[in-house]
């Protein structure tokens, strides 16, 4: 079986968001992978376990920087990586993503896509929903379990009601919640060859695809105005005195 885990490179956790020309900044905040995604590799690497002959091919669309992301999954045990990087996909919004990401998988030729449940960056989730959508594959969200057997994959649902068992026969879409299991550490062979590897580099007309004519609109963001405050003490012989002081100076400014 042929699994695809689907990543994103995003700011540190630990980033401030400002507001720079009317668009939000990361400022230089170092890019990591989604820390959600990592839970998508691990779900992958957990069914490449459980099940003899398959593999993990580890997709990410963005820009040269990703491939650092795409290490790291290697680095966790991931068998390759594939970038999808062209100037027509900046600022793409989920839907754009979702079209490149099924052309994606399409050449790759998979069979179990893995999403984590959303991203650090805009926290949409919608982008799994709407990859399976274009692929016309079912749609299985929030598996904190996943099982395959006979060509279906069963996974139990973490929804606010408690578990939901769903199956569907394959291929299909999974996205996975932390209940998956932890994202194992790389291991020290693992950074080794994921240090050494070649990462293809795949453009849109590499994949069969245009360029997404749903593009994002960004609202104009502003800086909230800088409130300028005084502090006065006012100081008395006694408890009376200060609060005489301060009840002239009440009526004085007419805050009464």
């Amino acid at each position: 079986m042929k699994i695809i885990a689907c990543i994103k490179q995003v700011p540190d956790s630990e980033a401030k968001v400002k507001a720079e020309g009317g668009q939000v900044s990361w400022g230089d905040a170092p890019l990591v992978i989604n820390p959600f995604d990592e839970y998508a590799v691990e779900g992958a690497l957990q069914q490449k376990e459980a099940n003899d002959g398959s593999t993990v091919t580890v997709i990410c669309v963005g820009p040269e920087s990703a491939k650092e992301a795409l290490k790291h999954a290697l680095a966790m045990g991931a068998d390759e990586a594939i970038l999808v990087s062209d100037p027509a996909l900046n600022d793409l919004d989920t839907v754009g993503a979702a079209r490149v990401l099924a052309a994606a998988i399409k050449k790759v030729e998979g069979e179990m896509v893995i999403f984590g449940r959303q991203t650090l960056d805009n926290g949409a989730g919608l982008t799994p929903a709407q990859t399976a959508r274009v692929l016309g594959w079912p749609m299985l969200g929030l598996a904190g379990l996943i099982k395959v057997e006979a060509g279906s994959v069963t996974v139990e649902r973490v929804i606010e009601e408690g578990r939901q068992t769903v199956s569907a026969k394959l291929p299909a879409v999974l996205s996975v919640v932390q209940s998956i299991g932890e994202p194992r550490y790389p291991s020290f062979m693992g950074i080794r060859k994921a240090s050494k590897a070649t990462i293809p580099v795949w453009s849109l007309s590499d994949i069969g695809a245009s360029a997404p004519a749903a593009i994002v609109t960004r609202a104009e963001l502003m800086s909230p105005p800088v409130r300028e405050t005084s502090v006065e003490i006012i100081a008395g012989e006694t408890p009376a005195e200060i609060a005489e002081k301060l009840a002239d100076k009440i009526l004085a400014e007419k805050v009464l």
